[in-house]
């Protein structure tokens, strides 16, 4: 059975998390430290203690996620839990890359640091996000479209059957909400975010990290990287860090991506980091596939006992 790692991206995000990682494993205490060390403050102690709101910043949750996922990842690899393939949830992508030694830890957690103060600058004060419920992808396409008179907005994440986020100008979001609702969607609510991510209004902040890879060295992937944004599996590292700069304004395909990697095999997916988000998603998307989550020391032990 092939195992794939799968790497939760924002939204995964509680205080608390990585607390009990960081006092039972010396691996896992080390890279918070590290990545204290690399940002210039202490993100274990917002990660542990919060608050909440420090937590929910983008510029912080990034790192914060990141880590986490790495740090579960490191106690994975010491149990000898094999996978064979890793795909990442939007900001989740640079878990993945970093588990498939394609970047290293610290550059991982710069990048993404930066990502966030990007995203934060491009985004303040220009639109927002909403999650549209129950309603297929082509009339979510049709309420975009209809709104489109009044703003940009577009599809951001195709998260599974039932469940598509919208993301633009505040007063196009609202108008598509209500038409999502007159199409026949159960639910249709803004989100809590501070801008219109993965839409064409992160133009700045796409250029702005196209600028800033150029300085990173990426390797070839050790193991099969899924992209999210193309669903396609990705070994160039050119062509890697294009997708990366494009997923700042396309719209994560999560349902297409677990599809090609179910197609390719892929039929045991294990959740790398905080949160439950992807397991719950990889199970309306493949209804057949061994779901798992490794999350914190008792779900870690349980991934181990079961490989």
């Amino acid at each position: 059975m092939k195992r794939a790692f799968v790497f939760p991206g924002q939204g995964s995000q509680s205080a608390g998390m990585g607390k009990d990682l960081y006092e039972a494993y010396a691996e896992c205490k080390d890279l918070f430290e590290r990545a204290d060390q690399v940002l210039g403050f202490s993100l274990s102690k917002i990660c542990f203690e919060g608050p909440e709101e420090e937590l929910k910043k983008t510029t912080v949750t990034q790192p914060a996620l990141l880590v986490c996922s790495i740090a579960v990842l490191a106690i994975l690899k010491k149990g000898n839990v094999g996978y064979s393939a890793v795909a990442g949830h939007s900001l989740g992508a640079y878990s993945a890359l970093a588990a498939a030694n394609v970047i290293d830890f610290e550059d991982a957690v710069k990048l993404v640091r930066l990502r966030g103060e990007l995203m934060e600058e491009a985004g303040k004060g220009k639109g927002t996000m909403a999650v549209i419920l129950n309603l297929d992808e082509e009339k979510v396409l049709q309420a975009c479209k209809e709104a489109s008179s009044l703003g940009v907005v577009e599809p951001a994440n195709v998260n599974c059957p039932g469940q598509i986020v919208i993301s633009g100008e505040k007063a196009a979001v609202a108008a598509a909400c209500e038409k999502a609702k007159v199409l026949g969607a159960k639910r249709a609510m803004e989100l809590q975010v501070s801008g219109p991510f993965h839409s064409s209004l992160m133009k700045q902040a796409a250029d702005g990290l196209r600028q800033a890879l150029e300085n990173v060295k990426f390797s070839s992937p050790q193991v099969t990287y899924y992209s999210d944004i193309e669903a396609v599996i990705l070994s160039d590292a050119n062509q890697i860090k294009e997708s990366l700069v494009r997923q700042l304004m396309a719209p994560v395909q999560w349902i297409q991506t677990i599809e090609k990697m179910t197609q390719d095999g892929f039929s045991n997916f294990v959740e790398v980091g905080s949160g439950r988000v992807l397991s719950g998603l990889i199970k309306k998307i493949s209804k057949d596939s061994i779901v798992s989550n490794a999350g914190d020391v008792d779900s870690i032990k349980s991934v181990i006992e079961a490989k």
